[in-house]
């Protein structure tokens, strides 16, 4: 049965977070806030889960889940190395709205769609969002809506179009940034944007001391 939760209310945050934690370890879906847009979850290293997700969404293989993570520590652990640039946009920009897309370790038993050995994390500033993912891990998350429609900026958003198909719904009221984040593909010999957001890439090119130009052109 599909419950709600409103994280604004300490007790209801309390049992909705563990609410949560006992889906996700059950290999079901949650939506929970960021700081961008509501996001649909999953365990990261649960492939059905993962492809429940996808399902869900009615999105292919072909467009892989990102991963949330809830430090700027746990990467070390998922990505085969942590290139420079990596590490200078983490500093600036974690937790924040800005996603990095990098190698994966090789040795990763996850299946997050068709990645082709790369993966896209990102540490999101949410007080909610840091206390699930530092309680269960790395989690696959996409933005919760069906693929095609506008992202959930609310949970009611997100229930109207996932409804049943997630368990556990946890509302923090409307996201603060109602825009998808930042990508900067860090897996080729120049970094480059693949979608901008939130973090302009003035502000990208500064941190990494290239022409914003540079970053958003082949």
């Amino acid at each position: 049965m599909t419950e709600l939760f409103d994280c604004t209310d300490p007790e209801q945050r309390a049992t909705g977070l563990a609410s949560a934690v006992s889906a996700l370890k059950g290999g079901r879906l949650v939506v929970l806030p960021t700081d961008t847009v509501y996001g649909i979850g999953a365990d990261a290293f649960d492939s059905e889960a993962v492809a429940a997700l996808l399902s869900a969404k009615g999105r292919g293989r072909d467009m892989p889940v990102p991963v949330l993570v809830g430090s700027w520590h746990t990467i070390d652990g998922l990505v085969y190395t942590v290139p420079r640039a990596a590490r200078e946009l983490i500093e600036a920009f974690w937790p924040g709205a800005l996603s990095l897309v990098v190698r994966q370790a090789p040795s990763l038993q996850w299946d997050l769609g068709d990645a082709h050995g790369t993966v896209m994390l990102r540490m999101p500033l949410h007080p909610v969002a840091i206390e699930l993912l530092r309680e269960v891990g790395p989690m696959a998350v996409s933005s919760a809506n069906i693929s095609g429609r506008p992202a959930a900026l609310t949970a009611a958003d997100a229930r109207a179009q996932l409804g049943d198909l997630v368990e556990v719904y946890l509302d923090s009221g409307p996201s603060e940034q109602q825009a998808a984040s930042t990508i900067v593909d860090l897996t080729g010999v120049h970094p480059k944007i693949l979608r901008t957001g939130p973090v302009g890439a003035d502000a990208v090119a500064e941190v990494l001391g290239v022409n914003a130009e540079s970053l958003l052109t082949d």
